[in-house]
Parts: structure tokens; C-alpha cells; sequence
């Protein structure tokens, strides 16, 4: 049992007890981790930028020499990994038998309303109740199911490769993280000698109480948990294979047999201004699996249609909410842009988009610490996933959109109404953002005969 592993992996994600879990396990006497070593932003602890003499931009260029200093460091060593972390570093992991995989996990509402409670105070570890800061989270519930989705995807990912090489992990709740049988059978299972006499107290729980009175609107958040699957919340081990993608996302036409698929990155807004200017009332959003179906029953030769931005836009989209705060991970993509990668995002807007452009190749193909985004990741990928829940009969160009909306409008019996698009400014289409943004994004360029645009 002592030989039986070189390293370890404490698969978590944020606000599930990871700290906690790992301040015991650093007390066994053979046991020592590293924190949130592959963090994007950090190396193993917040301001930390430098571990085993490897910094940063070493680390992003290539991850796995940290991960060999990890597990060749002697004794029993180890590292916390969440599903937002270098992506890089997954597959050999995963595959290493050598490294023991311990899956902590949480009530995922619970995990939410914890961190959106502790980006509101700024409170993210307590070990003086004193010291406690109050606060109250809003329940955002896009939000809410695009986290649930990513942190599923990525334990149903972990449970998956290890069934396939023949491998288990040590599944431990969030519950359990103050058992000391529990954290005793966990030193078993990772081949420690030492045994804990007591859980170590020096962290203390944040945010006691009941979930609805941590939030400031409860009734908008039971509303949406209604209408969840709970046994998609709180799968285990032993659960079903996944599921198909969750269509939360499409938006159904009130009255016309019309069933758009906006895209991630895409022109969502101005989708769900047509579909509502079409029919005179919003479409139907939030639709989960079951009742997808009968629409699409109800809804004889209904179409389903994605409308489709040009890259370089769409790129540009994202390059702008993301200096601006509105994207996602925002904060943390500036750091990275600006620290690992050199740009002077204040400088020349220029030179800026196209550093952005640079990052956005490296990070499609798999060559950067930050996990993509779907509003980045190329349409390609992300229609392909949808497919598994509805297959779109009509991919529309935004150039074209409107001569095909006119089209579907007709043929639903209702007259064309003007699709409004928001304009690229026309400064950013130079050569050099073109060529760059063809490197980033040849698959939807090819696949979806996209032009240049100073061609179109």
C-alpha cells in the first residue's frame, strides 16, 4: 500500500472545502501539496507566481515540467486541480496510475451561492468567525446552469477515462471533509503512514444557514430549480452515462414553428429581437429536454436555424467584453494577456486585438493555461455539441441573415421584420487582424465559407 502511489490529484472545483480538505491532508506528516499549482493566474497559492523554480510565462509554455517537479519531488505529493485550470495538463494526468485521483464534491448550489457571496465580500477564506463579513448573493440563472454544465462535463470526463484504463478515485463530499474516519481513510487510500488524531481547525465554515436566506431573490431561484433534473445536480459514481446537452439556451417562437440556436459569441439579442418582432411576443427560453419535445411535436415542419458571425467579429466581440469586464473570466484573461503574454491592453487598440488574436490561436489549439470559452470557441465545436440535442436545418451567415429570415419568415405566414446587427468598426479590418484571425479560426472559415470581410 505505501508503493502504491508516487503524487496525487485532489480534483475539485471552487467553494467545495478544497482548502480545508487539503490543510488536513497536509497535516499527515508523508503528505505535502501544492496548492492550485496549474492555476491560470497563479502558482499555488493567490500572488504566488513561482514554484520549483518555475514562473509563470515557463509554466505557460509548457505545464509539464512543473508537473514532473510536482511528482518527483519525493514523498507523497500533490496539487488541486478544477475544471477551469491548464487544460494541458488533464490528459497526462488522467492517464498516470501513478497519481492517486481524489473527486471532492459539493452540493453545486451551494458551491455557487458560496463563491458569488465571496466575490461580493471579497472573504474567501475564514479562520477567525469574528472576522466574518455578511452578504447576500443574486441568483443569476444562466449562470447558474453554465457552471453546473462545465464542472458536470468535467467529472463525467475524470469518471469516464478512469473506467476506460481501469483506474477508481477516492470520492469524497463536502460533508465528509470534517469526518476524521473519513479523512483517515482517505491517508489509506493514498499510502500514507500517518493517521490523523484530529481534523485540523484552523479553517471554519462561511456563510452557515439556509440557502434561501443567502440570497436576494429566492423565488426567482426556486422558480429555476424547478424546472431542473435533480439527479443531473447531484450526480455521483454511479450514475448514468451523460446526457444530452442541456437546450436552455434555444429559443422557441412564441407562435411560429421557428427554433433558433444562438451560438455562444453569437448575435443572441438581436435573434431574440427578430423572433419577438416576428410574432409580436418573446420566444420561449429556459426549455428543458422534456419540454423541448412537444414543442418540436406541436410544431409540425418547424425550422431550426443558427445564425452565424463572421470570426474576425466575433472575435472582436470578445476582445471588447473582455477589456471591459462583460466576458468571461474577464479579469483573469487581462492578467494572463498582460503578464504571460506581453500586451499592453491600455496601449494602441491595434496592437491590442491582435495580440488578443494570437492568444485566441494558441488557446484553440490547446497551447495556453486557460480553458477556452464558449464564446470563443470556434462555431464549429460548439454546433457540433449541440447537435446532440437538436440539429439546425439552416446555417445562416450574418451577412445574409436577412434575405434568410425574410425567407423563414414567409414560410412561417408572417411578414419579414429587419434584423439589426451591430457593426465592427471598420478600423479593426486590416490585413494583418484578417490573416490572424484566419490562423485562429480555419475550421469555421472552411466549413462555413466565410469571406474576408474587407472582401465582402
Amino acid at each position: 500500500m505505501p508503493d502504491r502511489f508516487d503524487a496525487f490529484v485532489l480534483f475539485a472545483e471552487m467553494r467545495t472545502g478544497s482548502n480545508h480538505l487539503e490543510e488536513s491532508l497536509n497535516t499527515l506528516s508523508d503528505v505535502r501539496s501544492f496548492g492550485e499549482a496549474f492555476n491560470p493566474v497563479f502558482m499555488g497559492a493567490h500572488n504566488r507566481t513561482e514554484l520549483f523554480g518555475i514562473d509563470l510565462s515557463a509554466r505557460e509554455t509548457d505545464p509539464l515540467p512543473l508537473l514532473r517537479a510536482i511528482t518527483g519531488e519525493g514523498g507523497l505529493t500533490g496539487f488541486r486541480f478544477f475544471h477551469d485550470h491548464d487544460p494541458r495538463v488533464v490528459a497526462p494526468v488522467l492517464d498516470d496510475p501513478r497519481i492517486a485521483k481524489v473527486v471532492l464534491t459539493r452540493n453545486p448550489l451551494d458551491s455557487y451561492v458560496s463563491l458569488a457571496i465571496a466575490r461580493q465580500t471579497g472573504q474567501w477564506r475564514l479562520t477567525n468567525p469574528k472576522m466574518s463579513k455578511a452578504g447576500k448573493a443574486v441568483f443569476d440563472a444562466a449562470a447558474f446552469d453554465r457552471l453546473v454544465a462545465r464542472q458536470r462535463a468535467f467529472r463525467d470526463r475524470i469518471q469516464r477515462h478512469l473506467q476506460l484504463t481501469g483506474q477508481t478515485a477516492f470520492w469524497i463530499g463536502y460533508d465528509d471533509i470534517g469526518d476524521l474516519e473519513v479523512l483517515n481513510g482517505l491517508a489509506a487510500f493514498l499510502g500514507s503512514t500517518d493517521r490523523l488524531s484530529e481534523v485540523p481547525g484552523k479553517l471554519k465554515r462561511q456563510n452557515p444557514g439556509d440557502i434561501e436566506d443567502k440570497v436576494e431573490n429566492p423565488e426567482e431561484m426556486r422558480a429555476h430549480l424547478m424546472r431542473l433534473d435533480p439527479f443531473l445536480l447531484t450526480r455521483s459514481v454511479q450514475t448514468e452515462p451523460a446526457q444530452s446537452p442541456n437546450p436552455g439556451s434555444l429559443m422557441a417562437a412564441n407562435d411560429s414553428a421557428l427554433l433558433a440556436i444562438p451560438v455562444p459569441g453569437g448575435p443572441t439579442d438581436a435573434v431574440r429581437d427578430w423572433l419577438t418582432a416576428l410574432d409580436g411576443r418573446a420566444p420561449v427560453e429556459g426549455l428543458t429536454q422534456k419540454q423541448l419535445r412537444p414543442w418540436m411535436r406541436r410544431h409540425k415542419g418547424f425550422v431550426s436555424f443558427a445564425v452565424l458571425r463572421h470570426p474576425l467579429t466575433r472575435a472582436h466581440d470578445a476582445f471588447c467584453a473582455m477589456q471591459t469586464g462583460r466576458g468571461p473570466q474577464a479579469n483573469t484573461l487581462r492578467r494572463i494577456l498582460t503578464n504571460q503574454h506581453g500586451l499592453d491592453l491600455k496601449g494602441d487598440p491595434m496592437a491590442a486585438f491582435l495580440g488578443f488574436l494570437g492568444f485566441l490561436r494558441a488557446n484553440l489549439g490547446g497551447q495556453s493555461s486557460l480553458p477556452a470559452e464558449p464564446e470563443w470557441t470556434s462555431q464549429s465545436a460548439l454546433l457540433a455539441g449541440m447537435a446532440q440535442a437538436v440539429l439546425p436545418q439552416r446555417l445562416i451567415r450574418e451577412s445574409e441573415a436577412q434575405e434568410e429570415l425574410d425567407t423563414l419568415a414567409v414560410r412561417a405566414g408572417k411578414r419579414p421584420v429587419l434584423f439589426v446587427l451591430p457593426l465592427m468598426p471598420p478600423s479593426m479590418v486590416t490585413d494583418a487582424t484578417e490573416e490572424a484571425c484566419m490562423e485562429a479560426y480555419r475550421r469555421d472559415f472552411l466549413n462555413f465559407g466565410f469571406k474576408r470581410l474587407s472582401n465582402s
